[in-house]
């Protein structure tokens, strides 16, 4: 099939303007290749479906991310932020960082590893000792409130 896009499919206009995207490595898109951290997926088996080989993402191929960029209309994957640049940033950027999580003792950024990384590992973390497991998700909603709180 003939195509103008990454994604290999036609070529139309995007359905919304940019797409800013915020998790952990269920969605990192080679953050991780450029910051100090020793949660890294740029090796083998990791991307072993793109024709360059590893990228970065947690998968041997496209993020959940990258299958809804494709169906909002975007010709090309949402740039890491640590290699976006020029034009490129008005359409959007990917956030995502595997390992990261809503706390800070989690990892920095914003993802879903406050469980298995922090709240499941008592021996590293005294989450579990201190909350229930209904009492740290309202912690965790509480804390990603703070967060994204536009304070005025």
């Amino acid at each position: 099939m003939a195509s103008s896009s990454w994604y290999e499919v036609a070529a139309a206009d995007p359905q919304v303007p940019c797409f800013f995207i915020f998790g952990d490595s269920l969605n990192d898109c080679g953050n991780n290749n450029h910051i100090n951290t020793k949660a890294k997926a740029n090796y083998k088996p990791y991307g072993i479906d793109f024709p360059d080989g590893a990228t970065g993402r947690f998968t041997n191929g496209r993020t959940t991310v990258d299958f809804l960029a494709e169906h909002l209309g975007f010709d090309n994957p949402i740039p890491p932020f640590t290699t976006a640049k020029g034009e490129k940033i008005l359409q959007g950027i990917n956030y995502a960082s595997g390992s990261a999580g809503i706390l800070d003792e989690t990892g920095k950024a914003i993802g879903s590893n406050d469980y298995l990384n922090n709240y499941f590992l008592p021996d590293h973390y005294k989450t579990s000792n201190e909350f229930s497991v209904e009492e740290f998700a309202t912690h965790l909603v509480s804390t990603y409130g703070d967060r994204i709180r536009v304070r005025t």
